[in-house]
């Protein structure tokens, strides 16, 4: 039986005791409930005022019994009561201490500040796809989600300097800002700056002009997820094959085709290489839809003669077993 339980048990028997004590003192001692429940009280905490008192021989049988079973019992209840709140709080500090260490050996790590629904699906997203994160969140229910969840986490405002440091934010490689309002998240963003000017920061907007301060308080890019929605829920009227197209390359249930933005490293084998010459079609069965430079320009459906260079973002499309492959040969020699 578990602390909880045993104290549980403890409480229940404790209130029977008094409940039975006020029934014994009016049947045995026909005082009226007052004077009971007053007798019982100072009973069971051993006070003993004496102005009330058994005067029958079965009331005092009663009233020993009474202490010895109700005082035991009460001695019981508040030793179990200090034990499962030591307990608990002992858990509490271990396990922070655990999640402390956890983030520090964090590296190019991701921090996701709030974690409501649009927060919770990122973190599952993150989580599926093996990325190291860290969320902020100060609600209890929603902390109890995560520890659930299994997630690392800290709990305090995101809002907060010391909170964004104590989650490695000066480690970090990016940081989402998904707060409940544009100004907590502009707050973020001012503040995640100034600790990593070089951190990658993704804002959610709610109001539509909203965009542009959040962009120029230092985010790299904002998204309104209403205005995602609308034009998804259009396209869904206005072009449903290519809706279609999108979810079965963008979805993770897809098995049968996937899109992915896989990044050439230093030192892979088709650095210097074209399109035509890495062989990626042959090999990987794959289409390289778009590649992005790392100044930010997208070139779309490149030629075969295209040379591959390091940095680049390519875009393949495939196989989901042959887009992992292919980002093998991407990340090694």
């Amino acid at each position: 039986m578990t602390p909880k339980e045993k104290l549980k048990v403890a409480v229940i028997g404790l209130i029977l005791i008094f409940l039975t004590g006020i029934i014994g003192f009016q049947i045995l001692e026909g005082w009226g409930f007052v004077e009971s429940f007053y007798t019982t009280i100072v009973t069971l905490l051993t006070v003993g005022y004496g102005d009330f008192y058994p005067k029958t021989d079965a009331g005092r049988i009663f009233t020993a019994v009474l202490i010895i079973i109700g005082v035991g019992t009460m001695l019981l209840t508040i030793g179990l009561l200090t034990e499962t709140m030591v307990e608990a709080r002992f858990k509490v500090l271990m396990g922070r201490g655990k999640l402390d260490k956890m983030i520090n050996k964090l590296q190019n790590h991701y921090i996701i500040c709030g974690c409501g629904r649009i927060g919770y699906l990122i973190c599952k997203e993150l989580h599926n796809e093996k990325f190291d994160f860290v969320v902020i969140d100060s609600n209890p229910e929603v902390i109890q989600k995560i520890e659930d969840e299994g997630f690392i986490y800290h709990k305090g405002d995101a809002t907060q300097e010391k909170t964004l440091l104590a989650a490695g934010i000066a480690k970090a490689k990016g940081i989402v800002c998904v707060l409940p309002t544009d100004a907590e998240n502009l707050y973020v963003i001012l503040t995640a700056k100034e600790l990593n000017p070089d951190i990658y920061i993704l804002s959610r907007a709610i109001d539509e002009g909203s965009e542009r301060r959040l962009l120029r308080a230092g985010a790299n890019r904002v998204m309104s997820p209403y205005i995602l929605g609308g034009m998804r829920m259009a396209m869904a009227i206005l072009r449903p094959a290519m809706l279609d197209f999108i979810e079965i390359t963008t979805m993770r249930q897809s098995l049968e085709l996937k899109m992915e933005e896989v990044t050439v490293c230093e030192g892979s084998s088709v650095i210097g290489k074209s399109l035509e010459e890495s062989e990626i079609r042959q090999r990987f069965g794959l289409i390289i839809v778009a590649v992005k430079k790392d100044s930010g320009k997208m070139i779309f459906n490149p030629l075969a003669t295209y040379i591959i260079e390091q940095g680049d973002k390519l875009i393949a499309m495939g196989e989901g077993d042959n887009v992992t492959k292919f980002a093998q040969v991407c990340f090694t020699h």
